[in-house]
């Protein structure tokens, strides 16, 4: 028994050692978090700096005497203060460096553009750059702790005066949050912190050291649910060749080939082969197979590859040790307030200085001019000479700023004898008055703080902001559709009998090439309807009569149809369009009845109204077994319509009588400046109404002429100074000067060879188009340059139509003057009455479904739109 009570007694105190541990991993994960966030991941506000950053700066301030140093060098140093590996360092160090504001480099230290690393530490080498001496120390000013030894001071903050953390960037991942700061502009963040100042509103947007084109419509200030989108520089080198010369932001030249690669392997686009020529300057050519059109794969490189990709910033930052979300205006008003009270404390430190340099030199002044030193020669204890110099200045200092304390006294004896000897005393009033100046500058500078701060900032500018332009273009970006630049590379199949599509059928009837994003609309005997996706092999129902690559909110694409109302029923003509439908469902089309029957369908892509004739079965006494139908005839209604009686007799058969033509009105394009796109939905400006053949006429700068098709995916180039729909019945009038005669020339021609291109200028160097007119009748006005000591010779107007008359559009043209010409200007053109077109009617359809789009009310839709207008036609 008391061997148990003892083992009891052994085991409640064993209990009451026992610590439970459940608690500490809380404790433990807020510690980690804590430390990871703000020593690692996120920077401060004060100065811009993750810890790391401000460690290799503050080393490298300690190593700073002008030369370049070993990486590896100030890696060392670095961890004396940064308790982590050398390597970890070393990145940081780098990413600091490829940003070229803060340090100078010497070395390979990688390339932003290629993506290829620094090279090790031990090769290459590092120093301040004078832009950091300047603007990112002040030991006076800066607050210092113990390194993680104990044994170094590293500071806090650094005193940075300067929106570093905007101009920079950051990113970084912690336990928790994650940051995105995005890099901004210098001379940008400049002119913010300039109005800022001023009390002026101002707005940033990123800039980044790649280029390439940014859309910052919803950059929603950096903040969190924000998001830019960013494109690669992509042009057109000549017709079977794209040239990228900027890359998006957080992309390289390897990762944007092989994102192209792998699109072209996909089958998303065609591409012949690309080459590298990146040094310098980014230059990557695509070189394109012939018959692949140049627009529609630079859409297509945005589409599917990296060439344009999307940035979500956040910004995070750490305030008095806590993470705290802001935006990039609130960023820059705190870090301007900030520089203007860092100049307010170092003006201070300054004046405080002055004044204690102009009290020591009045004091000099006062003890050498009076001869105060010789007082000391008897005293022979060290407080009597303090005691006799007190004495002597005494008379002499009712107009110092402050009292003589033995300190002063304790620094006048320290006054060499050859000093004294030297002394000159208008020399000392002159550094008297010289301090003077300074210690009343520097007051008006504290008394006008705002005013010294922007003049600040004005000089930074002016010492550091060349060559830091803004790099990334700014623009609206268009909306691109995949399914409109997709390479079609997939061949689609149909049984018709079994009702089956796909791309595996390879046995089957060929249908039309697609890919593999395209949606296909098929049509049945029975009058149904389905808009599937492309799959190997889809049953979509027996007798199938149509099948097509479906186009969203097509609204030119009409469907013109004959059909059977059920078994022994009346037969019902009708034309609809299908712009929007909920994928994979099945619409009736013809009336619902299982017996129903479609008699003619048919497909057209421009609203062609085609003439039929219908043939009766002979039953009783029906007189008129045979008449003619034009579909012209029958108004383009919903698809749930049931349309227009033929007849209610059995119907034999019914035959194409004859093809049509398009019964809707030409199609409005506009042209939207902000993107450069044309588009059918009214914005920017109206180029004109455009039936099947018309054509736009484009003129460049650089005196190419052409006339195209007016595509939806056409890009234009910057340097188009006409576009407009083309008519070639009007002349163009053209003003060039011939870089080898020296003279202007004008011209007028008729373009004879659409969709071609021809250069209405010489081909010489100096040659260039000063004005061209699309008007009937234009007149120009011509000023001339005035000739040294003689009278500017009158303006000259000039009715273009009866100078020259129309001619080729290879010719020179005539000499429009001899006389040296200062500008030629174009004035309203003389009266003409252009001849109409008449434009025929179009009826469009209203009340469609979008594509996936909830069916509960698709069924409703149909039957509401039934039995209206049914007039009978014979």
């Amino acid at each position: 028994m008391e061997e148990n009570e003892e083992l009891n007694e052994e085991g409640l105190e064993s209990q009451d050692t026992l610590t439970k541990v459940t608690g500490m991993y809380k404790d433990w994960f807020l510690d980690y978090a804590s430390y990871v966030i703000l020593e690692r991941a996120v920077p401060a506000i004060e100065d811009g700096f993750k810890p790391v950053q401000r460690r290799i700066m503050h080393a490298l301030k300690e190593l700073d005497d002008g030369r370049y140093n070993k990486v590896a060098n100030v890696v060392g140093h670095t961890m004396q203060y940064h308790p982590h590996g050398d390597a970890s360092i070393a990145d940081a160090m780098v990413q600091i460096g490829q940003k070229d504001l803060l340090i100078d480099t010497q070395g390979n230290w990688g390339n932003i553009l290629t993506g290829d690393g620094a090279a090790a530490p031990r090769y290459i080498e590092a120093r301040l750059s004078k832009f950091a001496l300047d603007v990112v120390f002040s030991p006076k000013i800066t607050e210092w702790q113990l390194s993680y030894d104990g044994r170094k001071k590293e500071p806090i903050n650094l005193p940075v005066k300067f929106p570093l953390l905007l101009a920079q960037g950051a990113e970084g991942i912690a336990v928790g949050l994650s940051t995105k700061i995005l890099p901004h502009n210098f001379n940008e963040l400049i002119d913010a912190s300039i109005k800022h100042l001023k009390g002026q509103r101002f707005k940033l947007f990123p800039d980044f050291p790649t280029a390439g084109i940014i859309d910052v419509t919803n950059y929603n200030e950096g903040m969190r649910g924000g998001k830019i989108r960013v494109r690669a520089k992509i042009s057109t080198l000549d017709k079977n060749t794209l040239v990228i010369n900027e890359i998006p932001y957080g992309t390289n030249t390897s990762s944007l080939i092989d994102s192209i690669l792998k699109a072209n392997d996909k089958g998303k686009i065609k591409i012949k082969k690309i080459e590298d020529n990146t040094a310098a300057e980014v230059e990557i050519l695509v070189h394109l197979p012939s018959g692949i059109s140049p627009d529609k794969t630079i859409d297509a490189l945005y589409a599917f590859t990296s060439c344009e990709s999307s940035i979500s910033p956040l910004g995070c930052i750490i305030e008095d040790n806590k993470p705290l979300f802001i935006g990039v205006r609130e960023m820059l008003e705190r870090s301007t307030e900030n520089t203007v009270e860092l100049l307010k404390a170092e003006l201070e430190i300054q004046l405080n200085e002055l004044e204690e340099q102009w009290h020591f030199a009045s004091l000099e002044r006062i003890f050498i001019e009076n001869r105060i030193y010789r007082d000391i020669e008897e005293e022979e204890t060290w407080e009597g000479v303090i005691a006799a110099i007190d004495k002597g200045l005494k008379p002499h200092t009712k107009n110092l700023k402050r009292a003589v304390t033995e300190d002063d006294i304790v620094r006048l004896t320290e006054i060499r004898i050859k000093r004294i000897s030297k002394f000159d005393l208008e020399k000392a009033q002159q550094l008297i008055e010289s301090l003077d100046e300074r210690i009343a500058q520097t007051k008006h500078h504290l008394e006008h703080l705002v005013d010294y701060a922007i003049d600040y900032f004005k000089e930074l500018k002016k010492k550091y902001g060349k060559g830091r332009e803004r790099k990334s273009e700014i623009k609206i970006f268009d909306d691109i559709e995949a399914t409109k630049v997709v390479i079609r590379n997939t061949k689609l199949y149909v049984n018709r009998e079994e009702g089956f599509i796909g791309t595996s059928l390879r046995r089957d009837e060929y249908v039309t090439d697609c890919s593999d994003i395209d949606d296909i609309i098929v049509f049945t005997k029975k009058g149904e309807m389905m808009v599937t996706k492309v799959d190997s092999k889809t049953f979509i129902g027996k007798n199938i009569i149509h099948v097509a690559v479906f186009k969203k909110k097509d609204n030119r694409t009409t469907y013109n149809m004959v059909y059977k109302d059920g078994k022994g029923g009346p037969s019902y003509i009708k034309r609809f369009n299908v712009s929007g439908v909920t994928r994979d469902k099945m619409y009736n089309l013809a009336g619902g009845k299982a017996s129903a029957d479609v008699l003619y369908f048919s497909a057209n892509p421009n609203g062609e109204a085609e003439t039929i004739t219908v043939l009766l079965r002979q039953s009783g006494s029906i007189k008129k077994l045979k008449w003619d139908l034009d579909f012209a005839d029958v108004l383009i209604k919903g698809r749930a319509s049931k349309g227009n009686l033929v007849t209610k007799y059995a119907v034999k058969r019914i035959e194409l009588k004859e093809k049509g033509v398009s019964t809707l009105k030409p199609r409005k394009i506009w042209f939207d400046d902000v993107v450069s796109r044309l588009n059918v939905d009214g914005r920017g400006e109206l180029l004109g109404d455009f039936k099947g053949d018309d054509l736009l006429l484009i003129v460049e700068q650089n005196g190419k002429v052409k006339t195209v098709p007016p595509d939806l995916l056409m890009r234009f180039n910057e340097d188009m100074i006409v576009l407009e729909k083309w008519n070639p019945k009007k002349a163009l009038s053209v003003v060039h000067y011939d870089g080898e005669k020296e003279r202007y020339y004008l011209k007028r021609f008729l373009i004879e060879n659409p969709n071609r291109e021809e250069l209405v200028i010489s081909e010489h160097p100096k040659s260039f188009l000063e004005l061209v007119s699309t008007d009937w009748r234009p007149v120009i006005e011509i000023e001339f340059s005035k000739p040294r000591g003689k009278d500017a010779k009158p303006n000259q107007q000039v009715d273009i139509e009866n100078f020259i008359a129309i001619k080729g559009i290879k010719a020179m043209g005539n000499q429009l003057t001899a006389d040296k010409v200062k500008n030629i200007n174009a004035l309203e053109p003389l009266p003409f009455e252009e001849p109409k077109e008449q434009v025929p009617e179009e009826i469009e359809v209203v009340g469609e479904e979008p594509v996936d789009a909830p069916s509960d009310n698709s069924d409703n839709t149909e039957s509401a739109d039934g039995n209206t207008d049914q007039p009978t036609l014979f």
